[in-house]
């Protein structure tokens, strides 16, 4: 029997109207702007008047996020820099009429934060988020990835990562993160090229740093290796990344976190913050959408 989750997949969402008249899907996974608007609280609270003094802060943009609105930048309201959470919210109105409900695909190695990042871009986009390897979980009665390796193999679970794909591109308005082997079956690219896809390119070193601080126990294709947790899992990370570069190269649009670390002056793409990510993925979304309808 198939999951909630799933069957949801193949029928058309119920939608209904976010405040800006946009129709948003309804589900237990949709993150929508109405959802979050809900849990803010208002306090006011009476304070004496108090007279002070504003000093002006020079303001300072890093050039990767130099295509925010002028008018944003020149505002007399803003006397510090503009936070991260402030380009994210600007840039995402920026892309959101380019991209007209489409899906977003996340594809990257394991551990290179498809999910992370996939959740902030789905909330300031109003979207919903999946993950395509808790879906077949699901649709496995639950079992984990790593089990279904075990017990049925590879083949079994890529199939059923097709199918889900499949269900997905039909679907609208999701930012879906992929399994880091879903790009290297042709169809699944036939599928995700229905929406755009972005492909998060983290240096293997720093994904297997990521990997061994939190064990491999659910990364059933590193456990082949022998040697300490992090020369195995490098390894085994190199000659996996050796594999799936060209598959990963398919994607509409590439971010790159050895360039956006350059960007910002930093030495070690550790120290990035996923909302800098989400940023640059928000940018070359926008950068390739520009380029298919023929903008420069």
């Amino acid at each position: 029997m198939e999951s909630k989750a799933i069957q949801r997949l193949q029928f058309p969402a119920m939608v209904y109207s976010d405040k800006g008249g946009r129709t948003v899907p309804s589900g237990s996974l949709n993150m929508s702007c109405g959802f979050m608007e809900h849990k803010k609280l208002r306090v006011f609270v009476s304070v004496p008047s108090v007279k002070i003094q504003q000093r002006k802060l020079p303001l300072k943009i890093a050039c990767s996020y130099n295509k925010v609105p002028a008018s944003t930048l020149k505002s007399e309201s803003f006397k510090t820099p503009l936070s991260e959470e402030l380009i994210l919210k600007s840039k995402s109105k920026e892309v959101e009429p380019y991209l007209s409900g489409r899906c977003i695909y996340l594809v990257g190695m394991m551990g290179s934060g498809k999910t992370t990042v996939g959740k902030i871009l789905s909330q300031v986009l109003c979207y919903s988020f999946f993950d395509s390897d808790t879906l077949i979980e699901e649709e496995v009665d639950g079992t984990s990835v790593a089990d279904i390796f075990k017990h049925y193999g590879e083949t079994f679970f890529r199939d059923k990562e097709t199918e889900v794909l499949r269900k997905l591109s039909m679907t609208h308005r999701h930012v879906i993160s992929t399994g880091g082997g879903a790009v290297v079956r042709p169809i699944n690219w036939k599928y995700m090229h229905k929406g755009v896809s972005i492909w998060l390119d983290v240096p293997v070193e720093a994904l297997a740093q990521r990997i061994t601080a939190v064990g491999t126990n659910s990364r059933p294709l590193l456990h082949s290796e022998v040697g300490d947790a992090y020369t195995k899992t490098f390894m085994r990370l190199s000659s996996l990344f050796e594999e799936r570069s060209q598959a990963y190269a398919n994607a509409n649009a590439k971010v790159s976190l050895e360039n956006i670390a350059a960007k910002l002056g930093q030495k070690d793409v550790s120290d990035l913050t996923p909302t800098a990510i989400a940023i640059e993925a928000l940018e070359q979304i926008l950068g390739f959408l520009k380029s298919e309808d023929g903008y420069c």
